[in-house]
């Protein structure tokens, strides 16, 4: 019997000043989170004029939420404040790590017009000890919207990989 094949792993993409800025900002929330016991993720929703308007980290572990993403989260918030979709069309959600089905479902719903992203699905499986492959994306789930949903990403792998060193352990 062979072994498997290696995972395949997506090319890292190159950011902008602004974008590697807020995807930063959002991988410090995700040491935040895995600080206080959750996983390692964060995530914040930035205006086309520069107002971040939502941020957060997972809070799974604190509060007992399964649903507790990151991504979620601020999907909730932004959906508190209750901002016309054309706003949100214009925004973009930077994340820590690549949006889960879960919260691609979510972003799909908002009206977010660009995600951008850290570590990929595959890299985090492989930090996971999760040789699953085939996996969906979030690509997967965001290219069936009905409005168009820029998604960029792997980016500042070596950054967004460093909260997870060791988290998954156990």
């Amino acid at each position: 019997m062979s072994s498997p094949p290696p995972p395949t792993f997506p090319a890292e993409v190159q950011l902008d000043e602004r974008d590697g800025r807020y995807l930063r900002k959002a991988i410090v929330w995700s040491h935040a989170a895995r600080r206080r016991g959750n996983r390692p993720f964060g995530a914040l929703v930035v205006s086309a004029t520069g107002e971040v308007l939502a941020e957060a980290y997972c809070n799974t572990a604190e509060t007992g939420d399964l649903t507790g993403h990151a991504e979620l989260n601020v999907v909730r918030m932004l959906s508190e404040r209750k901002l016309p979709s054309e706003e949100l069309a214009a925004a973009t959600l930077y994340a820590s790590g690549e949006p889960c089905v879960m919260c691609a479902g979510a972003i799909f719903w908002s009206d977010i017009g660009r995600v951008v992203f850290g570590i990929d699905g595959a890299r985090l499986r492989a930090f996971r000890g999760d040789a699953r492959d085939g996996v969906l994306s979030c690509r997967d789930i965001l290219q069936s919207s009905p409005h168009a949903v820029e998604c960029i990403g792997p980016a500042l792998l070596d950054e967004a990989s460093a909260a997870h060193v060791g988290a998954w352990e156990g």
